[in-house]
Parts: C-alpha cells; sequence; structure tokens
C-alpha cells in the first residue's frame, strides 16, 4: 500500500512538472520589429491642378514591419496609418490628416482627394505654395507595438475648390433660437443676432447664448423657407461645432453653460465652431 502510494505520488508530480514546462514553451513574448521604410513615386513639389483633379497626385509604398514573437512572426493583423503634417508641427497638430489603411503596404491619393485634406483638413491657403511631411505608423491588430516610419517631405500648392456649402448670396447671415435672447421669433433683432462677413465664404458673430437651448442659421432674415442646419443634433461634441449644411433637417445643440461665445461658419469647409469667450 505504501508502495501504491509512493506511486500516486510521483506520477503527479511528473504530471504537474510536464504541464509547467508545456506552458512554459507555449508563452508567447513580443520580441521587436522593423520600422516601416517609406517610399513615394512623387517628385518633392506634388503637382496639383483643377483641371487634373481626377489625375494620381502620390503613390505610397512601404515596408512590411515583421512584427515578431517569441514563437515566431506575429500572425496578427497589421494596421496602418498614414498621418500628414505641415512642417515644424512634428505631427503634433490637431489639424493633421490621419488616413487609415487595413494590411496593405501602398496607398494611391487623387489630386482632389489630397487637395481637400490640404484645405479642408490641414486649413491651408489655396494657391499658396506650403510644406509637408508624410510618415506611416503601424501597430498590431489591438493597437499596440507602434512603429514610425521615416519621414518625406513635399512641397504642396493647393487649388481653390468651390464651397462645400454655399454662402447666402445675400452676404447676410442671421441666427435665431431659444438658445438666443431673440428666441425662435422671425425677424431677429438686429445687428445683436446678425453675423459679420469676414471674407465670401466665413461668417462669425459673438454672443450671448442660454445653455442646453437650440438655433439655427437663416440667410434671410424673417424668411422660414431655408435654413443652414445639422443632420443629427445627438452627435456628441456638436454643440462646440461640426459640419452643417443648406436645408439639414436638426437644430444646432447649444452650449451645455449660459455664457458668451463666437459662432464661426465657414461654408469652404462646410463646418461650424462655437468657442466660449
Amino acid at each position: 500500500m505504501k508502495n501504491i502510494s509512493k506511486l500516486i505520488f510521483f506520477s503527479l508530480m511528473l504530471a504537474v512538472t510536464m504541464w509547467s514546462c508545456t506552458k512554459e514553451e507555449t508563452m508567447d513574448y513580443y520580441d521587436g520589429g522593423t520600422a516601416p521604410v517609406l517610399s513615394s513615386t512623387s517628385p518633392k513639389d506634388i503637382p496639383m491642378s483643377y483641371a487634373t483633379a481626377s489625375l494620381d497626385a502620390i503613390t505610397f509604398n512601404w515596408t512590411n514591419p515583421n512584427y515578431k514573437f517569441t514563437t515566431g512572426v506575429s500572425s496578427q493583423n497589421v494596421n496602418y496609418v498614414l498621418e500628414i503634417d505641415t512642417v515644424g508641427a512634428n505631427f503634433t497638430n490637431p489639424n493633421k490628416k490621419s488616413i487609415g489603411i487595413t494590411s496593405d503596404v501602398s496607398l494611391t491619393i487623387i489630386q482632389s482627394v489630397l487637395n481637400d485634406y490640404l484645405l479642408n483638413q490641414l486649413q491651408l491657403t489655396a494657391s499658396h505654395s506650403h510644406k509637408i511631411q508624410m510618415r506611416v505608423k503601424s501597430t498590431l491588430g489591438n493597437g499596440s507595438v507602434a512603429l514610425i516610419s521615416n519621414v518625406l517631405d513635399f512641397t504642396v500648392t493647393p487649388y481653390a475648390i468651390p464651397p462645400k456649402v454655399n454662402p447666402p448670396t445675400s452676404g447676410q447671415l442671421f441666427l435665431v433660437g431659444d438658445a438666443t435672447a431673440g428666441g425662435w421669433t422671425n425677424p431677429v433683432p438686429v445687428p445683436a443676432q446678425e453675423f459679420t462677413q469676414v471674407s465670401a465664404t466665413l461668417y462669425e458673430i459673438i454672443v450671448p447664448l442660454v445653455g442646453g437651448k437650440e438655433y439655427l442659421f437663416l440667410p434671410k432674415n424673417g424668411d422660414w423657407s431655408h435654413k443652414f442646419a445639422c443632420k443629427d443634433k445627438t452627435l456628441a461634441g456638436l454643440n462646440g461645432g461640426g459640419d452643417f449644411g443648406y436645408d439639414f433637417n436638426d437644430n444646432f445643440p447649444g452650449p451645455s453653460a449660459s455664457g458668451n461665445y463666437k459662432i464661426q461658419v465657414d461654408f469652404q469647409r462646410g463646418k461650424f465652431v462655437v468657442t466660449a469667450q
């Protein structure tokens, strides 16, 4: 009986030891990778014009980072982000353009799309030369282990395009809504609720707003037939600005707290911005 007990004990110990060894052998650790190497087909001065808007502006290629683990090369998906920013910003510009790419190691951007990135995302001035930089950042499918490529420098001159939203032909814009002192009464009180035209496509106003209420932009005071509004007022962060359009169906949500605010309406980009004063 004593020998049987010893046999069972040693058998259990052997099983535990073998299980432990198996467990150690199957543990997987990150063992390195190589930052992607980015190259392009375009010269340093990227050609762009309204007449050739549908043609390719630039094609990028980059190498696979070859993520490795102790059990071998990673089988996880690799995601990439192509980043575009102005020289000197070092890719910290809040307006930089980030383009997500899944698995592919190349990307072609046509002139009209690149021009849109430059004008509406980076907010560069049309018909002026600008210096920009581009790089690729790779991560594993779970967003971990970022590797960053070399940086490529380019010179670009974005061309003027029609505004995303046509501005009022009258050159006037008015604010109406229960977030304003005038409420939903139309016509609205002027000049208190009339925007100042800063340029052909930019309007702004500084006005007290009531927290938690709503408003609209009117191209003609006293006329409800047309308006500038948003598609979905429930979008997160819209009380601080976002996209707008002509005769969209939803009111703009006002700021949560009452106070003085500057509202900027940019018809070129089709965006508005609300800033506390």
